[in-house]
């Protein structure tokens, strides 16, 4: 008979299974029906997508997430208790089958939009709805450990700021489903993370361990149809649904723990989509529109603005989420730090300390999340994009000057609109498909190209019909062909 520590990790690994499987099967179902009733995606200017593409694959999410949680999430959730905190008393316990209501109640209202394009008054109302469900099934942020600060409690505004968390990582998970597999890539890779981390705070029993596997199974499983090329996209029914399954996990995981790691590692393990939208949303604001209207200058837009597949843009992004992910896992398990210990009738007190040789190597790996965080967002954004845009405004006038590039290239970065730069534009000057060099044809001295004085259609050319010295006497009568086109062999084809 196996331990109940062992059995409690065995339950997150089966409810990952589970949720991952069910997944899989009813994805292409999920196509099927979206079909059906329309809720299809069409290429636009904003979209990635190349095809009418099927969406509703968050119901398949949805179910993978019912079966696994109705078998291996407790009823009753149980959350810790932070050590500042213990004068307020042990905080009350979560129910499972509300918080169950809430995802169905969100993905259901992502489904309608999916299929009617709701307004965004509906859809927030929604949200609200959802989240004010969780709240009152007792998932509520009463307080928060903030390193080197200390403990903070919010004991009467926990529900509302509960309720803008959730509404926050709804929309952000939304936001950032722009490109095949992208969301339900970070989704499975956040999900994953906060089940060690919740693992490693509350023990082998965490119920937010097993929400977070069974998030990352129904992303994962989702997953193995929405990798580009797409077969099907999640829609509004499965981001909003994951958004609030993560907020969820959140809640009654990390957040509700006394260690410095409680706070840094929510916000590390989802600094990606949180990155994006506060990009996006700033740029709205910044040129006055209205933050939720859609627009394409997420990261993964612009990474297709300077010449990034589909593929690349969602690698890139992959590792950055992994890197943060590593970050955060760093936090707990790197020993640089010893928790206060409190006097005994046989000890006494022991405070708390940093051990100088494990800060070192946890300065280092935060260093190294920091410096990939600023390489993607800064120069992979805005000097690699720089050197790239130079190329193609010299294509189109090679007399542009350096201050009239670096003019339309701050207006680019900080607009974000432009046009994409393919692939073709900025090949080595020295390889013949370049647009520079002589052997590609829409270069001036290549023989095929039109301009130059070797191709028939010059008119410098002997043999263009616009050249004086190739002007031929009176056509000769009707069916019977030039002499010259006799001796020469070469004549017009005959068009009919």
């Amino acid at each position: 008979m196996l331990c109940p520590t062992l059995m409690g990790y065995l339950h997150a690994v089966y409810a990952f299974l589970a949720a991952a499987a069910v997944a899989v099967l009813l994805t292409p179902l999920a196509a099927r029906l979206a079909r059906r009733v329309g809720a299809i995606s069409y290429p636009s200017s904003r979209g990635l997508a190349r095809k009418p593409t099927p969406t509703l694959g968050g119901l398949a999410i949805l179910a993978g997430f019912l079966l696994a949680a109705a078998i291996w999430l407790p009823d009753t959730i149980h959350l810790s208790l932070a050590p500042h905190a213990a004068k307020a008393g042990p905080p009350a316990p979560v129910s499972k089958w509300p918080l169950i209501g809430g995802a169905v109640l969100i993905a259901a209202v992502g489904a309608l939009d999916d299929i009617y394009d709701l307004k965004p008054i509906l859809k927030l109302i929604g949200q609200v709805a959802a989240a004010v469900i969780a709240v009152r099934a007792g998932a509520t942020i009463n307080d928060i450990t903030v390193p080197f600060v200390g403990g903070l409690q919010f004991p009467d505004d926990g529900g509302p700021i509960t309720v803008v968390w959730l509404v926050a990582l709804m929309n952000i998970v939304n936001f950032s489903d722009g490109v095949d597999g992208l969301a339900a890539g970070v989704c499975t890779i956040d999900g994953a993370t906060f089940a060690v981390i919740a693992f490693s705070l509350q023990g082998s029993n965490s119920a937010a361990a097993v929400l977070a596997a069974i998030t990352a199974g129904a992303s994962l499983g989702f997953l193995f149809h929405n990798f580009y090329p797409a077969k099907v996209f999640m829609g509004d029914a499965g981001a909003n649904l994951l958004g609030y399954l993560l907020g969820i996990t959140a809640v009654i995981g990390s957040i509700k723990t006394g260690a410095i790691v409680a706070l840094a590692a929510p916000l590390l393990i989802l600094a990606v989509p949180f990155l994006d939208t506060s990009f996006v949303v700033a740029k709205r604001l910044k040129y006055g529109r209205k933050p939720w209207d859609a627009d394409a200058t997420h990261f993964h837009h612009r990474m297709a603005n300077i010449g990034f597949s589909q593929r690349k843009t969602v690698a890139y992004l992959y590792a950055w989420t992994l890197m943060l992910a590593g970050v955060a896992l760093g936090l707990k398990f790197v020993p640089y730090h010893t928790d206060a210990v409190p006097r005994t009738r046989v000890a006494p007190a022991i405070p708390a300390a940093y051990h100088l040789g494990w800060s070192i190597v946890m300065a280092v790996i935060l260093l190294l999340g920091l410096a990939a965080s600023v390489y993607l967002v800064y120069v992979l954004e805005i000097f690699k994009f720089k050197s790239m845009r130079t190329i193609q405004l010299r294509r189109v006038n090679p007399d542009t000057s350096d201050e009239e590039i670096e003019t339309t290239v701050k207006r680019d970065v900080d607009t974000g609109e432009f046009n994409a730069i393919r692939p073709d534009q900025l090949g080595n000057p020295r390889r013949p498909e370049n647009p520079g060099r002589p052997e590609n044809p829409g270069h001036p001295e290549n023989p095929g190209h039109p301009e130059n004085p070797g191709h028939p259609e010059n008119p410098g050319h002997p043999e263009n019909p616009e050249n004086p010295e190739n002007r031929s006497p009176d056509p000769p009568p009707n069916g019977q062909p030039r002499q010259r086109d006799v001796d020469t062999g070469e004549f017009d084809a005959v068009r009919h």
